[in-house]
This record gives structure tokens, sequence and C-alpha cells, in this order.
């Protein structure tokens, strides 16, 4: 297992909507912020795709990344299939094990049945290739229906990438998330938040921290899927809440960010 960052480690560095700062946050940013924090993976994802880039700029991010001992991860969201089909080359070309999902997109909120007749349409694209899907864990479907798409899709090919905090989404904890889909993780967002109960006392709020400074076991979570999956990699993640102003977001998401390594790198 390799610690890594990913595109949505410093998602205010990159902009979200209307919070897009004047100067974001781009493909070779990602890149030597990982080389300046000596983490040794980069995941780009939906929110800074390599499937946009061109050739050239493909070829100069790939051999910067060699020249840097730094591997690369591809994501993307949704299931439309050229959009697959170029991931997969991307993977390939930069030697991803896998393309990350995360299913749903603004048009696309399938059921558990559709979702695997579409999996499952897709299968060759990612066999021939010797490619496989990391279905991420995110928010809509429970943990033991997720297991059960990946396992009626076909775990040959098939498989989670397991976020320490989306099933919250479902009220289901990373703990008994991982209880269920440990046995298929390829890769582990390493994401870590905290509850806490509104000043009305109606409830609760639940809100990032640096990984470690949270509630999740990251050790266990950890250790878990190293010994399940020794070659899946440990990606940070953060919920960095906004602040009073842009600027301020994105200097606590890179402090929280640097935090987030060391203490993951104690780890290891």
């Amino acid at each position: 297992m390799r610690i890594g960052i990913g595109s949505y480690s410093v998602p205010w560095h990159i902009g979200i909507g209307e919070w897009t700062p004047q100067q974001p946050l781009q493909h070779e940013g990602l890149l030597a912020l990982a080389h300046e924090l000596r983490v040794e993976v980069v995941q780009y994802c939906d929110n800074l795709p390599l499937d946009t880039l061109d050739e050239a700029r493909l070829d100069r991010l790939h051999a910067q990344a060699q020249e840097w001992g730094i591997a690369l991860e591809i994501g993307t969201r949704g299931l439309e299939q050229e959009l697959l089909q170029r991931c997969v080359q991307l993977a390939v070309r930069f030697s991803s094990p896998f393309v990350r999902v995360v299913v749903d997109t603004p048009n696309y909120h399938p059921s558990p049945e559709q979702l695997v007749d579409d999996l499952r349409r897709l299968k060759p694209v990612f066999t021939d290739a010797g490619v496989k899907i990391a279905i991420e864990n995110h928010d809509r479907f429970p943990v033991q229906v997720l297991r059960q798409v990946i396992e009626e899709a076909g775990t040959d090919w098939a498989g989670i990438c397991f976020d320490t905090a989306n099933s919250l989404g479902t009220l289901q904890g990373p703990n008994e998330a991982l209880d269920v889909l440990c046995p298929y993780v390829l890769n582990l967002h390493v994401k870590d938040v905290r509850a806490r109960r509104e000043s009305h006392i109606l409830g609760f709020r639940i809100e990032g921290t640096p990984v470690g400074q949270g509630s999740v076991d990251v050790e266990e979570v950890v250790r878990r899927v190293r010994a399940a999956n020794p070659q899946a990699n440990a990606i940070i993640e953060l919920w960095t809440p906004p602040q009073e102003s842009l600027s301020a977001t994105i200097a606590l998401e890179r402090r929280w960010l640097e935090q987030s390594v060391h203490y993951l790198r104690s780890l290891f």
C-alpha cells in the first residue's frame, strides 16, 4: 500500500461550482503538489479528469510522473460507454490497474438491477484491456446492495473504491461498511470526519477533519485493507469546511492536507 493524494484532496484548489479561484489548480499542479509532499500516487477523478487533455499534454504529464516516481490512477463519474472506453485506454497508458467510478450523475441514477445490467455490458471493455472497475461507495446504495451488485457483475473484474465516510449517507459507519466490502476493495479513500450535535440539539452535523483528528479509526481501516489487498493504495480526501473567503478555505485545505499526509505516513 502506498500513500497518495487525489483531485478530491484539494477540491477547493480546483474549484467547486461558483467557488472557483482565479487560478484553479490544474493537472500539472496536482502532480507537483504530490511531489512536494513526497507521496507516491496521484488519483485524477471527475473534478479534474484526464480524459479532457490532449495527447501532448498527457505525454508530458506521464513523463513528469515517471521522472518523479509517482503512479497515476484514473477516476471518472458515470457509466457512459465512450467515456469509460477512454478512461480504460488511459488506465492502460498510465499502468493504473483500475478505473475508479462514481456511478450516479445528474441524469443517471440506476436501480441495483439496472446497474448490474449496465456493468455486464461494460465488462468486455475492461477485461479485454486487463483493467478493473472500482465502484465507489458513494452515498446512495447501502453497502450490502453494493456488494451484491459487485458479485453479480463479476468479482473477477469489478471491485470497490472504499471511502471511509461516504456510506454515512446510508447511515452506515466506516467499520460497518468495511465489514461488508473489505474482500473487494481495490482502492482506499482515507477521509476523516466527526459528528457534532447542533446547538438546538435536534440533530447532528457531519463535518470533515484532517486525517487522524476525527472519529474514523484510520489505523484500523488501513490495517484491514492492507491485509485484504496489499496492492490497494491509500488516497487522502478532505471535506474542508468553507471559511470566510475562498482564499482562507484554500489555505485551510492545504494545511489539512499536510497534516493528513504526516499522520498517514506515521502509520506506515
